[in-house]
């Protein structure tokens, strides 16, 4: 009996070896372990979103709402660098080369200790100029004045203590490239539990306001990246590290990772910007002509609960992307283009599945602003806020077929080590961002934007998100079908990894 239970246990926390067997059940097995990692962190942020949203004012919940484009900024290039980092060691979980796994790591680990050290500083004397960047500055009216603080508190931190979230997405990620998307899940949870009750904590006993919010998410993540360190190193020999592993450092082996990392996390930054800028975009229809912040902001917090419903909504899309790093990465390392081509094409089809799913969820919950009542406080949903989210929400929905295509193209290419054309599309992101927010609001609305101006100029702000999406799309086309459409196999795969490939394809169609 105790046998029987053991099996189903060890299939669950089993590795993948994404060079084998059906392609599709391959990505889609990799790939629900990290959907259920970003459905808990966007669940945690949604509990940790509505703790606030029923316990702090409408400023304060304004002015945490308005830091994610600046928390964007610094998590994401950090996230960036380790996903792209971490493709060094799927090229050679491909390659069945162990010790090159080592000698990765460690380089991984001792670049990742510079990187986090550098982005720390630079997040926390970057935090009021970009701010102001945003619109939000101390101020002699009340309203714009407590937006400010509470935006303030947040960041500092947030982005003083950051080191916590950075590590745990380095393992993470070095998890993954093993085929590993499972033990990642499992610290999530608990580390998903352990911010909501310290939310409670410190939020309705110790009335700590918006610090306590920040300071549940600093203590849970660095906690949680500490004991999946520990477990990581303990389960996986390839992972246990000796003086000599990180002695074999070397300043090419450092370049060459370095090159497949900082683009990625350059791509990711880049992107803030142009989120900045939308932004920034959004709290111009909260002003009135004479400066002043509208009473409640209604733009905000209706824009910020629709950005929440579409994060939910998108986490099967960046799962997915995420598993065609490490699907694209160890194929690329067996040499084997083939399969990447075939993965390629059939995880689009899983993209427009799941388009088609998201366009007929989020109208539902549209339908007078029923989403709202999820992320607020019934006092701070008003008609103005459903009207609000309601039009970014139809301007960005019916594209999620665009985002899809943009994460898959984005993840195979850097998984095949061409860091240079995630990178570009980035910048295709940011300029299609800044010239749709910036030009064409004011242009349908014939006069500068305030809280007088129109709903389909409030319309144009949100189509900065599918504009950027298609524009990176163009741009993703060419190295896709260089590298992967026409690509011929350079190295055929193993004997025997072929033929169970061939057993199982053709099990599935029977």
């Amino acid at each position: 009996m105790s046998r029987d239970k053991a099996r189903p246990r060890r299939k669950f926390f089993k590795q993948i070896d994404l060079t084998k067997g059906s392609i599709w059940k391959s990505i889609l097995a990799f790939s629900l372990p990290i959907l259920f990692s970003y459905l808990l962190q966007t669940m945690y942020g949604m509990a940790d979103a509505a703790i606030c949203g029923h316990t702090l004012t409408s400023s304060e919940v304004s002015g945490v709402g308005d830091t994610s484009p600046i928390t964007f900024i610094f998590m994401q290039f950090a996230f960036g660098c380790t996903a792209g980092m971490s493709v060094m060691i799927a090229d050679r979980v491909g390659k069945k080369d162990s010790e090159g796994i080592k000698k990765a790591f460690a380089t991984q680990i001792i670049l990742s200790v510079f990187i986090v050290v550098a982005v720390t500083l630079v997040s926390v004397f970057t935090i009021k100029p970009l701010l102001k960047l945003l619109g939000i500055a101390p101020s002699t009216d009340p309203v714009n004045n407590e937006v400010y603080e509470a935006a303030y508190t947040y960041l500092i931190i947030i982005c003083g203590c950051m080191a916590g979230q950075y590590f745990y997405n380095v393992i993470c990620c070095i998890l993954r490239s093993l085929g590993d998307s499972v033990t990642p899940l499992i610290f999530l949870a608990v580390s998903s539990v352990l911010n909501i009750a310290l939310d409670l904590l410190f939020i309705m006993v110790f009335d700590w306001g918006v610090a306590g919010a920040a300071a549940a998410t600093v203590i849970s993540q660095s906690l949680s990246a500490v004991s999946c360190f520990i477990y990581a190193v303990v389960r996986y020999k390839e992972l246990r590290l000796k003086a000599s592993d990180f002695k074999a450092f070397n300043f090419r082996t450092a370049m060459k990772t370095l090159w497949q990392g900082v683009p990625l996390g350059l791509q990711f930054s880049v992107l803030a910007f142009g989120l900045i800028v939308m932004q920034n975009g959004v709290i111009s229809f909260d002003k009135l002509p004479s400066g002043e912040m509208v009473e409640g902001t209604p733009a905000q917090i209706g824009y910020g609960a629709a950005c929440k419903l579409d994060n939910l909504f998108m986490t099967p899309f960046n799962a997915l992307g995420t598993a065609m790093i490490s699907f694209a990465a160890q194929n690329y390392g067996a040499g084997d283009y083939k399969r990447i081509q075939r993965g390629t094409l059939q995880c689009f089809y899983m993209m427009l599945v799941l388009s088609a799913f998201a366009v007929l969820a989020e109208f539902l919950l549209s339908i007078n602003g029923a989403y709202q009542h999820i992320f607020l406080a019934g006092d701070k949903i008003t008609s103005e806020t459903i009207r609000y989210g309601n039009t970014y929400l139809c301007s960005v929905v019916p594209f999620f077929i665009t985002l899809g295509a943009l994460l898959l193209m984005r993840n195979v290419v850097q998984g095949l080590e061409k860091p240079l054309f995630p990178f570009l599309a980035g910048v295709g992101e940011l300029v299609g961002r800044i010239v749709i927010c910036l030009f064409l609001p004011a242009l349908v609305n014939g006069a500068p934007i305030d809280a007088n101006a129109s709903a389909a100029s409030f319309f144009w702000v949100g189509f900065g998100d599918a504009g950027a999406w298609i524009l990176a799309d163009l741009i993703l086309l060419y190295p896709l079908i260089k590298y992967v459409i026409l690509k011929k196999p350079t190295a055929e795969p193993a004997p025997e990894a072929e033929a169970e490939t061939a057993v199982t394809e053709e099990t599935d169609e029977k």
